[in-house]
């Protein structure tokens, strides 16, 4: 379904509970993420959301941006050690380790540290992801064969991958509820323990009376969510880069003005207007992911065709991004296209015209973490290095799952700046719990909140 007026009316409906999430997805999702936020329904849904909202406050998000910033700082280092050896780099797979690095330390306090090592834990990550990306796009759901996860290789290897991820997240569930037992800190609203910030600290903290099941499963659906999304969104980013030259002139005066050679703080995050509408039309024309799907609650009519109750409709953000009928040059990258002193574009404030991060109820709750941490990297990156496609690399071509990826990843050329700012030290300003943090709805990167996202409902 790509019909504007259709799109808008389902969403709308969305909201008067005419449409919910569709289930389609949860055939692939639910084996992973069990009754998390994204695959539950109903009471479990509403109450595992009142749950997850509060932990993104405003103090935690203040003290992602310096995680963002120190897990940004690794992967500069290890691209600066390829701009001295001369060697190319696949950036794809680069960004993947680099969003993994923050979803594992922003959601439970876990070090993958994959930028720097191949463990048995990112390995078992990766299995899982890829196997959850196969079944989103297989015309046959082989997996539910019972024999089949006994007898195939496959199976065997993503069973195991799931039972390590399991393990460890309940260690750590375990370790967390030690601390927050021997902990004096008084909850409240904007609770954030300096040692460990993470979502599971503060959902423990909260008196969160679920079982360890429930708290996993929300952990790996953040996970799941917060990863691969992020570094999609990156890797499609630095690809339309390296074909506009204005573009990135442009954003790197705006990073050198306003960062110079710190690094960011959440106060700098609505000072780069810039970066954040070269996200803003990255997210368009490569929304992640680029199909949306909601479920009828009863029976209706879109766009002249009968829709039964109970029955699955596909929304193609793809398609409404890039449509001629409702964007000037629809296919070219365009970060003018909002103007700098105007509000973030979301699906509200466009008509429904541009939905990166979904719709209704059930809106990416994560909306704003993830633009943080984009536009964060992107900074980071573009004031120390420039970026072009390496010679003899294979064309960039996408391959549509759960998210947009690379068929052949994305093969660049790195090389310092000329005249290169100092390049930032790890010395990095510590959090004040009693610090006070203002954004308001009218800052940039401010969207509104609903589910816990970047495979977004």
């Amino acid at each position: 379904m790509e019909e504007f007026s259709v799109i808008s009316y389902s969403f709308r409906s969305f909201y008067c509970k005419t449409y919910i999430e569709g289930k389609l997805k949860g055939l692939f999702k639910e084996f992973v993420m069990g009754t998390g936020l994204i695959p539950a329904d109903g009471e479990v849904w509403r109450i595992r959301r009142r749950t997850i909202v509060p932990a993104l406050h405003q103090k935690y998000v203040a003290a992602m941006i310096s995680l963002f910033g120190q897990a940004t700082d690794r992967l500069c280092k290890k691209l600066d050690a390829a701009a001295s050896d001369g060697e190319d780099v696949e950036m794809e797979s680069l960004f993947s380790r680099l969003t993994l690095d923050i979803i594992g330390k922003a959601v439970f306090n876990y070090d993958f540290d994959s930028l720097t090592n191949d463990t048995g834990i990112v390995e078992a990550v990766y299995t899982v992801l890829r196997e959850a990306e196969d079944r989103s796009v297989s015309p046959i759901p082989f997996w539910e064969i019972p024999i089949w996860k006994d007898i195939s290789p496959r199976q065997k290897r993503v069973s195991a991958a799931l039972k390590l991820i399991n393990d460890i997240l309940d260690d750590l569930i375990a370790i967390c509820k030690r601390m927050v037992d021997e902990e004096e800190l008084q909850f409240h609203e904007e609770y954030v323990n300096e040692q460990d910030p993470s979502i599971l600290h503060f959902l423990l903290a909260s008196g969160d009376d679920v079982s360890s099941k429930q708290l996993r499963d929300d952990l790996m659906t953040m996970l799941i969510a917060g990863h691969e999304t992020s570094a999609a969104v990156l890797t499609w980013t630095f690809y339309l880069l390296s074909k506009e030259p204005s573009v990135v002139s442009k954003l790197q005066e705006e990073v050198d003005s306003v960062l110079g050679d710190r690094f960011p703080t959440i106060g700098d995050m609505k000072k780069l207007k810039y970066a954040t509408r070269v996200i803003n039309e990255s997210l368009r024309l490569y929304p992640q992911p680029p199909v949306l799907i909601r479920r009828s609650l009863e029976n209706d009519v879109l766009g002249g065709y009968p829709i039964k109750r109970g029955e699955d409709i596909f929304i193609s953000v793809w398609n409404l991004h890039r449509s001629p009928k409702l964007w000037d040059d629809a296919e070219k990258f365009k970060p003018e296209r909002w103007p700098l002193d105007g509000p973030n574009p979301n699906e509200t404030n466009q008509n429904f015209s541009y939905l990166p991060f979904g719709g209704g109820p059930r809106k990416c709750v994560g909306d704003m973490f993830a633009s943080y941490e984009t536009v964060v990297a992107l900074a980071m990156l573009v004031r120390r290095f420039d970026f072009q496609i390496a010679l003899g690399a294979p064309p960039v071509e996408m391959t549509t799952g759960a998210t947009i990826h690379t068929t052949e990843g994305l093969k660049m050329t790195v090389t310092r700046r000329i005249k290169p700012p100092i390049v930032p030290t790890l010395e990095m300003p510590t959090l004040n719990a009693g610090a006070s943090v203002n954004l308001s709805e009218g800052d940039a990167l401010l969207g509104q909140k609903g589910e816990v996202s970047s495979a977004h409902s």
